[in-house]
């Protein structure tokens, strides 16, 4: 554990935090960026966003050929580990580890209960909730099920619930909570920097000082930077279907998205200039509370009764056959498997994974006070059950409107035979009385989803950049912001949504590595302080033997003082020599009894 004068407090100046951080074996260069992470991360992040730019054909057809390499080749991997992930969650809250708390043991939490829950639900998902809210139960009950599994047409409906309460409940939040488990208890409990690396010390000790750590941080980096511009990418995709929607376009194409990409990096800039407080706080409550705002709404004015019942039987559906879709790779199934999990399961997977050392580093940040059962029971369940809400009230929408509504009404386009998913959302908004007002509100809120990531992205790669420092400077925020527009410009150019997908999926690889570490290192930290527990508890318990078994015979004996420290030193002799230890609450060695004759 950090010695307490080298702990970071809320009131250090960025000098004070700087020097702790060197301290503790942080190596920061000039401008307070780690220059072994900042450096390798920026010149790799502009090299592929050149290479998407200058070369996008070349570059769309190696995506492709990864992704096709990843999925054939590694798709049982990911889908054994994102299982195995939900139940190391599960065992380490019901075991004997649940009880330690993230935090010192007079922390107390930061944030109410509720508010804690507000903030884990928005950190996770994002502009994905709007993006697939719709179109994704749609798609697999009509015209994309799962290779292998019946689930099209009304009869079906409930297993293509099912499968997109896979994709959004339990599987990726226990994703977050490794890492997030594995940060807030190296943050608050060792007193750690806000950095990936610190999470693996248990396993390396040491070296996560050196390269070894300057790796791990590196990775992170990647991965949240394109975490970030994919959902980027799929957020203006959505935008600009929503303005021709409510007529603001008649169409658009690569150009505009460019654009809308330029556009709202901008307003992301000006908000990381603005500051933590001015600008991810105000805007975050603005946007919980406008997506708030259009469940109720369209939960109201939709077939209520129907979203009930969907809601009720898909979650038995999912019940019922979590066990197998979570190891389904389809392997009886041949091509047809490959192609339907590269655009489903294994791109979700690879993109939570790509997101984990933000929504990581989020969650950790916002837990001090909590035990770690208390932190994985929210993590997992709160978000899982608003997530199956959210989709009952989108989907159950949008398969009302597809098998109950009025003839052409169908969300399966004509020409393309495909569900879009970025529009989905938007027709059936057009059914509902104030549609275009809900239209333009749901452009808003996936605009202020775009900046919010964008922003708070930004945040924690800077802070990874700059060696765990809480308050990085405004410069590389706004270059780290700028990187992320320019990343998802240069995907959307080399490709479109299937690429968004690959650059994901391509950096979840290496990072599912590190996940898998955490856990280890996890396990490893935890039953280290346990032990550390129990010895503290046993001395404590000794002590009070040891007084009250004084007191107790003290009363019944002479007032003679020689008899007395006679009677104390056998006692501590006995107890020490019982335990093995030294005498309690001190560090001398247990009293030798004297003889009687030496009185």
């Amino acid at each position: 554990m950090v010695p307490k004068e080298h702990y970071i407090a809320e009131e250090d100046t960025d000098d004070e935090i700087t020097e702790k951080l060197r301290r503790q074996g942080v190596k920061i260069g000039k401008g307070l960026i780690a220059p072994r992470v900042f450096w390798p991360s920026i010149i790799v992040i502009v090299a592929v966003t050149v290479v998407a730019i200058v070369w996008p054909q070349g570059s769309a057809d190696v995506f492709s050929a990864v992704q096709g390499w990843i999925v054939a080749d590694l798709s049982w991997f990911y889908m054994l580990v994102v299982g195995a992930f939900i139940v190391f969650a599960v065992v380490i809250a019901l075991s004997k580890y649940g009880s330690i708390k993230l935090g010192r043991e007079q922390d107390k939490p930061e944030f109410s209960v509720m508010s804690w829950f507000t903030m884990l639900f928005s950190a996770g998902m994002g502009i994905g909730l709007i993006f697939y809210g719709v179109g994704e139960p749609v798609k697999f009950a009509t015209v994309d099920p799962k290779p292998g599994v019946d689930m099209t047409g009304p009869e079906g409906a409930p297993l293509a619930m099912a499968q997109t309460f896979m994709h959004w409940g339990l599987h990726p939040w226990a994703i977050y909570a490794v890492i997030g488990l594995a940060l807030a208890f190296a943050i608050h409990r060792r007193g750690r920097p806000v950095s990936i690396r610190w999470a693996l010390e248990p396993l390396f000790g040491e070296r996560v000082k050196g390269w070894v750590g300057d790796v791990i941080d590196v990775l992170a980096i990647f991965g949240t930077v394109f975490g970030v511009a994919t959902s980027l990418g799929l957020g203006v995709q959505q935008i600009a279907t929503g303005m021709r929607e409510v007529g603001i376009i008649g169409g658009f194409d690569t150009t505009l998205l460019v654009i809308l990409i330029v556009v709202i990096t901008f307003l992301a800039t000006f908000s990381v200039v603005s500051g933590v407080g001015a600008g991810i706080k105000w805007l975050s409550n603005i946007n919980i509370s406008l997506a708030g705002i259009l469940l109720v709404t369209m939960l109201v004015l939709g077939p209520t009764l129907f979203i009930f019942d969907t809601f009720v039987q898909s979650l038995g559906a999912y019940f019922a056959n979590i066990m197998q879709m979570t190891v389904d790779v389809g392997a009886f199934q041949g091509d047809e498997a490959i192609d339907w999990l590269a655009g489903n399961t294994i791109f979700y997977w690879g993109w939570w994974i790509a997101w984990a050392p933000f929504v990581g580093v989020f969650i950790a940040r916002i837990s001090r006070g909590r035990t770690v059962r208390q932190f994985i029971a929210g993590v997992l369940l709160v978000p899982t059950v608003v997530g199956f809400i959210w989709f009952a009230v989108m989907g159950g929408s949008g398969l009302f409107r597809e098998f109950f509504g009025a003839e052409g009404d169908s969300l399966v386009d004509a020409e393309s035979g495909e569900v879009e998913p970025e529009g989905s959302l938007f027709a059936v908004l057009g059914d509902l009385p104030l549609g275009q007002i809900l239209s333009v509100m749901t452009i808003i809120i996936v605009a202020l989803f775009f900046i919010t990531s964008s922003d708070s992205g930004s945040l924690v790669v800077d802070m990874l950049a700059s060696g765990g420092h809480p308050n990085p400077p405004v410069w590389s925020r706004v270059l780290w912001a700028f990187l992320e527009g320019a990343l998802a410009i240069a995907l959307m150019i080399a490709g479109g949504l299937s690429t968004l997908q690959t650059g994901s999926l391509i950096t979840a690889v290496p990072f599912s590595i590190i996940l898998i570490l955490m856990c280890i290192a996890t396990v490893r930290a935890f039953r280290y302080e346990y032990v550390q527990q129990q010895h503290i508890e046993s001395v404590e318990r000794l002590e009070r033997i040891s007084e009250h078994l004084t007191e107790e015979i003290g009363q019944s004996l002479t007032d003679d003082p020689a008899v007395r420290e006679y009677v104390d030193d056998r006692i501590d002799y006995r107890l020490s020599r019982t335990r093995g230890l030294r005498r309690p609450g001190t560090g001398e060695k247990p009293a030798q009894p004297r003889p009687r004759g030496e009185r």
